[in-house]
């Protein structure tokens, strides 16, 4: 569900841009506030683990389409809302700089789509509901299937809206929006599946930090080094080796506008920020759709008239240079935040 800068307008574009600095602003004084100094390294790992499952597309039968795990859910619940927040927007910063996924100028709205809905209005009003303060396994799962499900129905909305403000494109309202809140809860109830499946490993492994995390309290005192050890191994594996399975299909968003506009993407603006945008973004982006720039182009020069069969796998060093990169990359950056934002002590 990453937008790409042509769905939109300088203006919607920069006012989510806008938007999105102030809500990571006031995420950040509130962490400072929190002085939290054991999840910072869970918040590294989240973010690395989180950005590798997004590079795996799982494909959704019956309709040509895929989706990808937006771990926004996943790293509220484990986190609380602000540092998650901080954290999404770090793995989408990443793949939009380094690896050409979404744009630009699109990014303020991807980082509040992504983010905003599962951090703020999924969680205290769906999640926090069903869990109350009597955690439970089962109280946990139902809790998180609910609260992906809307978080991913709300940010699908979200682009429907912003497209719409934007008035660029030649999608229109209702038809875009009856394309994509379908699929979306397809996707939202996978998503919800999986968030629920980690949640429960961390349940049975740690529930010290689920518990904090719902009664609002700093993380002092629990053990985390083993979870971060595994987040991070899996981290490695997902983004490394099971990114080689992910679906070719188009995600959501693409399978949506191809419905409704007959094509997947839409051409972007040859003049203006649009395409500065694209220009410095070619420039950043090492690795665009992770993978090795000569193996893109060639793959760009391929033609067919229909979309091949997939493969089971596609073994790609590319692939696995992008998985481990990305999430090193992306583990640096959230810790950074995380010891920047760290409230200091005045020395005596």
């Amino acid at each position: 569900m990453h937008m790409a800068d042509a769905l939109l307008s300088p203006v919607v574009g920069g006012a989510m841009w806008t938007t999105t600095a102030g809500i990571m602003a006031y995420s950040a004084r509130r962490i400072r506030k929190e002085n939290d100094d054991y999840r910072i390294p869970l918040m590294g790992v989240l973010g690395a683990f989180v950005f590798a499952a997004q590079m795996i597309n799982f494909s959704i039968p019956g309709t040509g389409s895929s989706g990808h795990l937006g771990g926004g859910m996943l790293l509220t619940i484990l986190l609380g809302p602000h540092a998650a927040f901080l954290v999404i927007a770090s793995v989408l910063t990443v793949q939009a700089l380094f690896f050409g996924d979404g744009g630009l100028l699109a990014l303020g709205c991807n980082i509040f789509n992504l983010g905003f809905f599962p951090c703020f209005v999924a969680y205290p009003f769906v999640y926090r509901v069903v869990v109350k303060d009597n955690l439970s396994s089962v109280r946990l799962n139902v809790g998180a299937v609910l609260a992906a499900v809307l978080s991913l129905q709300l940010g699908a909305f979200g682009v429907v809206l912003e497209t719409t403000f934007s008035g660029i494109t030649e999608l229109p309202f209702i038809s875009f929006l009856l394309a994509m809140q379908p699929i979306h809860l397809a996707i939202g109830i996978v998503e919800g599946l999986v968030t629920a499946g980690v949640v429960s490993f961390i349940w049975k492994a740690q529930p010290e930090i689920l518990q904090r995390v719902v009664t609002t309290k700093p993380f002092v005192q629990v053990p985390v080094g083993k979870i971060c050890i595994g987040l991070a191994v899996m981290a490695a594996i997902t983004g490394g080796i099971f990114s080689w399975f992910a679906s070719q299909q188009p995600d959501g968003l693409e399978w949506s506008m191809s419905k409704v506009a007959g094509k997947e993407e839409l051409d972007t603006a040859e003049h203006g920020i649009q395409a500065f945008l694209g220009h410095v973004q070619n420039m950043t982006a090492l690795l665009p759709d992770y993978g090795f720039k000569d193996a893109e182009k060639a793959s760009a020069g391929e033609t067919s008239p229909a979309r091949k069969a997939e493969p089971i796998a596609s073994i790609d060093a590319g692939t696995t240079l992008s998985g481990l990169l990305g999430g090193t990359i992306t583990f640096l950056l959230a810790v950074t935040l995380g010891l920047v934002l760290k409230k200091r002590t005045p020395q005596t």
